[in-house]
């Protein structure tokens, strides 16, 4: 699904030029624009149907007296996805990634679990949860179209509240990316917990 480590080091020279290319790569691979989404029907088509993209940004969860603030990035090809959740106190660096069947999560130490059922199993483990299961749509600016969802737009046309899967997601300022206004603010809202997310940097593909 993401790229794997070799298990075989190779000798300096060799690694050196690896490193190389691999910085070439990096440097020269761009994003692309999206085609116009300004209609509510064409953005939400165009939107879902998205293959590869990423975003970074930050993160701050509240759950009663638990909570934490970090960042997060997160990369969506096509059914699977992979969140890195980094600044947790007392927990490091998470990663949850899923590819449509499965969902594990690994923890700061490296030991992976399978999540049988993502979002309680988190606030389980931790006293906090995240909505993985629709965080890539919200993310996005739209329902997710597996569940059905009560919507509100702004005077412009844009989604400004949607009610879902029993969270309240509120998009309270979008940016310009990939050549079209996407979301950087939203809070999302259940009876226990509290996830705001600020997007900072989009990338499609």
């Amino acid at each position: 699904m993401f790229a794997s480590a070799y298990s075989r080091r190779p000798t300096r020279p060799l690694a050196l030029v690896a490193a190389l290319l691999v910085i070439g790569g990096c440097a020269t691979q761009k994003g692309v624009d999206l085609p116009d989404i300004s209609d509510w029907d064409r953005r939400t088509a165009v939107l879902a149907g998205l293959d590869q993209w990423e975003f970074s940004g930050r993160i701050g969860v509240k759950a009663g007296d638990d909570g934490f603030n970090g960042k997060l990035r997160w990369y969506q090809d096509e059914g699977a996805f992979r969140a890195t959740v980094g600044g947790p106190l007392g927990v490091g660096t998470v990663r949850i990634e899923g590819d449509g069947r499965v969902v594990e999560l690994t923890d700061k130490d490296g030991e992976t679990t399978v999540l049988a059922d993502v979002e309680p199993d988190l606030y389980y483990r931790y006293g906090w949860t995240i909505p993985v299961e629709s965080l890539r749509y919200w993310a996005l600016g739209i329902p997710d179209p597996r569940v059905p969802a009560a919507t509100e737009f702004a005077e412009d046309g844009s989604l400004s509240r949607l009610e879902q899967r029993g969270w309240s997601v509120t998009i309270g300022r979008y940016r310009e990316a990939g050549g079209q206004s996407m979301p950087s603010r939203l809070v999302a809202e259940n009876t226990e917990t509290t996830v705001r997310l600020v997007i900072d940097r989009w990338v499609f593909r």
